[in-house]
């Protein structure tokens, strides 16, 4: 039988209680929260500046798209790597610190960056270090998601504090630039406040659960060496998904040429799309939790609304699109990866995680570079590969479901 949708019921660990369990994994929710508000805050700040502080470098705008572009694939390329290395060593906590220790070194280092080459160097490193520590977290999210209510409010919740980080940061550093104009070394340089922080969470966190993998006890599961069926095609349906999701870049591109909102307006729009990503995953993390991956087939039918939104309509329209844009975010952030851990076995669990991102950035790059393509094409076309692309994922969801309802 498919393994259900939901967390089993919390195990009772030797001399501790059930309710105590899941305060303590709460509490773990909590602090690895902070540890992404903090970690976003620093690398989303500089990513909402490197576009210009790489101009000031001589960098062309075909330098810039490749090696953002580059990164981002080599990003979540090697997620599979790390989540494959992770599974078989089960050295979840070393590998997470590791990555996240190389991506908040090299942020701060770009206020050093003598060219824009070098900066290339920084940037993909800080890619490879967010695909370093991504899937071993998320599988020790997970076990402390089995004591929680369920596997969509932890992720979700998570993911609020992420997006907050997200939205924060790219406001600090245009507050910095506001006082310092074109002072994009000395902005850098700030995020290094932020990355200590961060660092310092991550020590107490490693301090204070040790072993995250006890918050889930069961008994080891025998003959789950390969990722189920229903699994791949949740995969699939995903990479639709993403595929048809454009990349905000390529939506503030089209606000700046066709004159839909000022220049001065779009950072404050991307922050409002974060906001209301933060705001979404704590939603659909509990409708989750309560009424599963059912709740995906209407989630994305509406968020896949923002597309004549954005790239059709005037200045209301976009902000509608932009809030559309942001409540799809949410949906991707938290239950999309939410869904994977109970689909499979805690052995495989970092593989699938690793798997599913890979694939799912793999898409949206290819979907994105696709939509960028047919920009020039046509507006209409962008909608209808966007739109098409997402619906057309509806059919294989309803069927993955289907198949978690009922046995196999």
């Amino acid at each position: 039988m498919v393994q259900p949708q939901g967390p089993e019921p919390p195990a009772e660990a030797p001399g501790g209680s059930s309710g105590a369990l899941r305060k303590s994994a709460l509490r773990f929710v909590l602090l690895v929260g902070a540890m992404s508000f903090f970690a976003d805050f620093t690398y989303e700040g500089s990513r909402s500046i490197l576009g210009p502080f790489l101009a000031t470098l001589g960098a062309s705008a075909l330098a810039v798209g490749v090696v953002t572009g580059f990164g981002e694939l080599l990003g979540y390329g090697l997620r599979f790597v790390s989540g494959r290395v992770s599974d078989r060593t089960q050295q979840f906590w070393p590998i997470t610190i590791a990555g996240y220790f190389l991506q908040m070194a090299v942020v701060p280092l770009l206020a050093f960056a003598g060219s824009w080459q070098i900066a290339a160097v920084l940037i993909v490193l800080e890619r490879v270090g967010k695909a370093t520590r991504n899937p071993p977290r998320d599988v020790m999210l997970s076990h402390a998601a089995h004591q929680m209510s369920g596997y969509g409010w932890a992720f979700g919740l998570h993911e609020a504090f992420d997006q907050a980080g997200a939205m924060v940061g790219p406001l600090a550093m245009a507050a910095v630039l506001a006082e310092r104009a074109g002072g994009y070394r000395f902005a850098f340089a700030t995020l290094a406040i932020p990355a200590v922080v961060m660092l310092c969470l991550l020590v107490t966190a490693r301090l204070l659960y040790p072993r995250p993998e006890e918050m889930e006890s069961r008994a080891p599961e025998i003959g789950m060496r390969r990722l189920p069926r229903v699994f791949w095609m949740y995969l699939v349906g995903a990479m639709l998904v993403a595929a048809g999701f454009a990349d905000f870049p390529l939506i503030a591109y089209h606000f700046a040429k066709a004159s839909v909102v000022s220049s001065a307006a779009v950072p404050i729009l991307y922050a409002v799309a974060m906001g209301v990503s933060g705001a979404g995953s704590l939603l659909f993390g509990r409708l989750f939790d309560r009424a599963g991956l059912a709740v995906l087939v209407p989630l994305t039918l509406g968020s896949a609304l923002f597309a004549p939104f954005v790239f059709l309509g005037g200045y209301w329209l976009a902000v509608v699109g932009v809030a559309l844009w942001g409540l799809g975010m949410g949906v991707h952030e938290s239950i999309m990866p939410a869904a994977v851990a109970p689909m499979v076995s805690r052995q495989r669990r970092a593989s699938a995680f690793g798997l599913f991102t890979a694939a799912y950035g793999g898409a949206w790059f290819l979907g994105s570079a696709a939509i960028g393509a047919l920009y020039g094409v046509s507006l209409v076309a962008v909608v209808v590969f966007s739109v098409g692309a997402q619906l057309a994922a509806l059919p294989l969801l309803v069927h993955v479901v289907r198949r978690l309802r009922s046995p196999v």
